[in-house]
């Protein structure tokens, strides 16, 4: 990287879980290192050659670090993998975002700060849709939105499926480790549901999402199927463990915390 790079963190990392992401990942990774250092990218079993253009531009730059791992394993799966890395070496915070060019990597400085401002909280971004966005994508994301305040008891989650926000590493890890969900693309909207549960007060910040076309390098694994019932699963368990919580819930809401 060139002198302008940005300063080094010491606590406040960038993640970026990636599979399979297509030509999109090389401008995603250095968008976000012309924001924010370090720069941290878990190959997911990748075997759409992405991970060569991946290596390469870190033999350059000693800020970027790409984990491999030698099969799919999940979004969740690959995030925690980074989390375990990063918490021995002080990291506390990470941003984590998609690999396929959607999210903004403009906004990290101001998603760093207010996660800086509020180290307690996480960071979430809401959506704002282009005029193009799919309106099945739009529209359905609304029934994960409900089903997640519900679950949190109104806890304000903006938006329950946005990939782009910033996590405490150490409730999250703590989290995750304690059962066996959140591994798959059931990770981004069960985190935001259990650090609620967990007294992790989210933050809400707009930011632009775009989806690209085919033709346009972009690259999606969403299965309209497969992965709604994977969230209906997802958010049935949880409604259970909503009602074994709802007291506890109540008793923290009327408190005020």
């Amino acid at each position: 990287m060139n002198s302008s790079s940005p300063s080094a963190s010491g606590t406040h990392l960038v993640l970026i879980p990636s599979y399979n992401p297509g030509p999109k990942v090389r401008e995603t990774v250095l968008a976000a290192r012309a924001q924010w250092s370090p720069v941290w990218v878990i190959v997911d079993g990748s075997t759409d050659g992405s991970v060569h253009e991946l290596e390469k531009l870190a033999a350059n730059d000693p800020d970027l670090r790409v984990i491999v791992l030698p099969h799919n394993v999940g979004k969740g799966a690959a995030v925690l993998h980074g989390l375990d890395l990063a918490a021995p070496q002080g990291f506390t915070h990470v941003l984590t975002m998609d690999s396929d060019g959607q999210h903004p990597a403009d906004l990290i400085p101001a998603f760093m700060t207010a996660s800086a401002a509020q180290p307690d909280a996480m960071v979430l971004g809401v959506p704002v849709f282009a005029a193009d966005a799919p309106r099945l994508r739009v529209n359905g994301r609304k029934v994960s939105n409900g089903w997640a305040n519900l679950e949190t008891l109104w806890s304000g989650i903006g938006d329950s499926l946005f990939g782009f926000r910033v996590y405490p590493i150490e409730p999250l890890r703590r989290i995750m480790k304690g059962q066996r969900w959140m591994r798959r693309f059931d990770f981004d909207p069960e985190a935001v549901v259990r650090m609620c549960w967990h007294g992790v007060k989210p933050v809400n910040v707009p930011a632009t999402v775009r989806y690209f076309r085919a033709d346009e390098g972009g690259v999606s694994h969403f299965n309209y199927l497969r992965d709604n019932l994977l969230l209906t699963w997802m958010h049935s368990r949880l409604f259970f463990g909503f009602l074994l919580r709802l007291p506890l819930l109540v008793m923290r809401r009327t408190l005020g915390g």
